[in-house]
């Protein structure tokens, strides 16, 4: 009897699935909630995936070229964070207007939002590319790279910043789709631009037949082609007439009323991220200085095991944003709000799951990781007590996402900087060096930090003030 009553729950759940990752048309302003929520939230987790694969695949094969590439390597992506900041920013502005379109029905307004939030990271981003292309050597300089990381990786750092454009186009347009509930678009030009990636790596680094081995700068080559394939398939869905957002010929008139609501939206966006990436560098150097190499070597272990485990999550929360932004258009609060409830809930769940996981078996995870004793003994510390406020964290992470997907980036961003740079780093700092905790306060300091934020977002989202932002 059980078995035929849980095969058609079977069947449906791959049913939805597949339908999810093909992307079918779909009014997520009316119907179930629960199943609107699975058919979004299952192409945006795959993309977060695909996001990760992208340093993983150039991490895996650099590291095999010696010290001077992998460093050529961390330091241009921490000067891309600038770009990745920007980019997060212009998306979010350009992912919330389109939906609060999508939800009035008004598939030209959503079109016009797309094409004025393309011109106006064009805008922004040219200036960083040419500035990346002239200065490559003395970025890496200014980072603190040594002259033979400078000599063998200028012209990596030179490409990766030429192709500044096409991250934020990557970036951008995803956003557009998420935006529109094309998620499933957006989901396969990441898979697009990873499968070439992961060809063309290998191939320009080492060389093969008659392609010559380009070493480190082979690297950024892969890298830069298979972003600049995956942007070509998002342009193609955006101008083939076939998507949800169709733009053509009328659309690419500059219009400077809506490239002024964008900006409203993108700068405390953009602002929010750098917050966020701060606070965390703050962290990372606390930890380096009181528990010095072992305890910095286990806190990072821990920090990518972490992200890894939070994209699921991540995923789950851009579906609580299109759902907020295309409710808030239809002029259905109760819904949006009922939508971000409902996310939030199954976040909270899936959260809850991988803390037990980190609770009673981090030492399992940790090993295949890293092999050194003393660095696992941190990263076990680390997951064990980070885990405490992860139910916490992926409810506020809904809630931070559900105030964007208004346009209210403001909100999160005022969040932040109370929660990041007034609580969290004082209260880590106060617990590593005056109470002697070292990189234990440090761990501390990030869960409390993580609920306090939630707390104070589900104040702020009850009181409602979002559903009167008008983008």
């Amino acid at each position: 009897m059980s078995q035929t009553v849980t095969q058609p729950k079977v069947v449906k759940a791959f049913s939805l699935f597949i339908r999810a990752v093909k992307g079918e048309p779909q009014d997520y302003t009316v119907g179930s909630i629960r199943q609107a929520i699975f058919l979004l939230a299952v192409p945006m987790i795959l993309e977060m995936g695909m996001e990760s694969v992208f340093a993983l695949v150039d991490l895996f094969f650099v590291s095999r070229l010696g010290k001077h590439a992998v460093s050529t390597v961390g330091l241009t992506e921490s000067v891309l964070t600038i770009i990745y900041s920007i980019a997060i920013g212009v998306s979010m502005a350009a992912a919330a207007m389109v939906a609060r379109r999508i939800g009035e029905k008004n598939e030209k307004g959503a079109a016009s939002a797309a094409m004025q939030s393309l011109w106006l990271s064009l805008a922004i981003i040219l200036f960083f590319s040419i500035t990346g292309v002239v200065f490559a050597a003395d970025i890496l300089r200014l980072m603190g790279a040594e002259t033979e990381t400078i000599g063998t990786g200028a012209t990596y750092t030179r490409i990766m910043m030429a192709s500044s454009t096409v991250i934020m186009l990557l970036f951008l347009i995803n956003g557009i789709f998420r935006g529109a509930g094309d998620a499933s678009i957006a989901m396969r030009s990441l898979a697009i631009a990873n499968g070439f990636n992961i060809v063309l790596c290998p191939l320009l680094i080492n060389g093969l037949g008659p392609v010559p081995a380009f070493g480190i700068t082979g690297a950024a080559m892969a890298t830069s082609i298979g972003r600049s394939i995956g942007v070509c398939y998002q342009l193609y869905h955006l101008f083939n007439g076939k998507s949800v957002v169709r733009l053509s010929k009328a659309s690419l008139k500059i219009e400077g009323a809506i490239i002024r609501s964008l900006v409203k939206i993108a700068w405390p966006a953009t602002f929010q991220f750098i917050i966020a990436s701060c606070s965390w560098i703050f962290l990372a150097q606390l930890v380096a200085e009181t528990g010095h190499s072992a305890a910095s070597a286990g806190y990072q272990t821990a920090i990518r095991i972490i992200m890894f485990f939070l994209l699921p999550a991540w995923g789950i929360s851009n579906a609580a944003a299109t759902l907020v932004g295309q409710n808030l258009g239809a002029k259905n609060l109760l819904r949006a709000e009922q939508s971000v409830e409902q996310t939030a809930k199954y976040n909270a769940i899936f959260m809850g799951m991988v803390s037990l996981l980190f609770l009673f078996f981090p030492g399992a995870i940790v090993g295949l990781f890293t092999p050194i004793i003393e660095v696992q003994q941190y990263a076990i510390t680390a997951l064990r007590i980070i885990s405490a406020g992860y139910i916490f964290y992926g409810i506020g992470m809904v809630l931070i996402n559900a105030f964007n997907g208004a346009g209210d980036t403001r909100t999160p961003t005022v969040i932040n900087i109370f929660c990041f740079w007034l609580f969290q780093l004082p209260l880590a700092y106060l617990l590593a060096k005056y109470f002697a905790l070292g990189p234990k306060g440090v761990f501390i300091a990030i869960p409390v930090a993580e609920m306090v934020i939630t707390v104070a977002a589900f104040i702020l989202f009850k009181k409602g003030r979002w559903k009167a932002v008008k983008i």
